[in-house]
């Protein structure tokens, strides 16, 4: 077709001393249209309004003067919600990471040397990950009933998924030589693994870990939302009644408590590393 030899086939030239060379044109042009009418597209199908954004946008700081000055009197009833919290993300984020170190050896295939075993693990890794965590709480919450269990199901599935994925990647990129090395003199797969592999990816697989965890205190503050406990509960529960100075109060004692969790998880990995 005659566009497409336009648009990406060179153009040739022969020079005065005989030499030909030849001329790439740039495809960038080409690029930035596609993107260009995606971006239409994805407003008309949105509904997306520039102007009510900028009309109604002032509303946000109506909303955000009414959460200053919290009630700190407020604070005793938030105390235990932050907690239930902050364990949800603790136990989901541990046992999603220990279940994840087996499953990240199964879809490894330079240790698992199976492919349908390795296709399997991996495919549903891959099916756990692409479900929204809130949506898992949703489902836990129908399995399990209402409260942090369910909350804490959902974290462990998204811990495991994310864990799982890092970890099995690395594996796949250590040094095989020293594992090789124990197999050929007796040793079996398992004793070789602890010995010659675990050493080189524990940093990394302790380094992600904590980074699941810290990213969890985050997420379960929104579980709530559909009953799976923590301090989500009391956050939607206010913000329904509009005492915006009690979810003032919520927001802020969330946040010291992310940045305090943040920061020794960081100085814990910084010490892995």
């Amino acid at each position: 077709m005659w566009w497409y030899d336009k648009l990406f086939k060179a153009k040739k030239y022969t020079l005065a001393n005989g030499k030909t060379v030849s001329q790439k044109f740039t495809r960038t042009p080409l690029i930035l249209l596609i993107l260009l009418i995606i971006l239409i597209i994805s407003v008309v199908v949105t509904g997306f309004s520039l102007p009510t954004l900028f009309a109604n946008f002032q509303q946000f700081w109506v909303v955000f003067g009414d959460l200053f000055p919290p009630k700190w009197s407020y604070f005793p009833s938030v105390w235990q919600p932050l907690i239930d919290t902050i364990k949800m993300s603790l136990f989901g984020s541990f046992f999603g990471a220990v279940v994840a170190l087996p499953l990240a050896i199964l879809a490894a295939n330079n240790v698992t040397n199976n492919r349908f075993v390795n296709l399997i693990v991996r495919f549903s890794l891959t099916v756990l990950r692409t479900l929204p965590t809130l949506v898992a709480a949703l489902i836990a919450t129908y399995i399990f009933g209402l409260g942090t269990f369910a909350g804490t199901v959902a974290i462990f599935m998204f811990s495991l998924s994310f864990v799982g994925k890092q970890l099995f990647e690395y594996i796949e990129t250590v040094d095989m030589g020293a594992y090789e090395a124990l197999i050929a003199t007796g040793a079996n797969a398992p004793r070789a693994f602890v010995t010659a592999i675990m050493p080189q990816i524990l940093p990394t697989y302790l380094s992600t870990s904590l980074f699941a965890f810290e990213g969890n205190v985050r997420y379960a503050a929104i579980l709530g939302y559909v009953g799976a406990g923590g301090i989500g509960m009391i956050l939607n529960q206010k913000i329904g009644w509009r005492e915006f100075q009690s979810v003032g109060m919520i927001l802020v004692s969330l946040f010291v408590a992310v940045v305090l969790i943040e920061t020794l998880s960081q100085q814990l990995r910084k010490f892995l590393s």
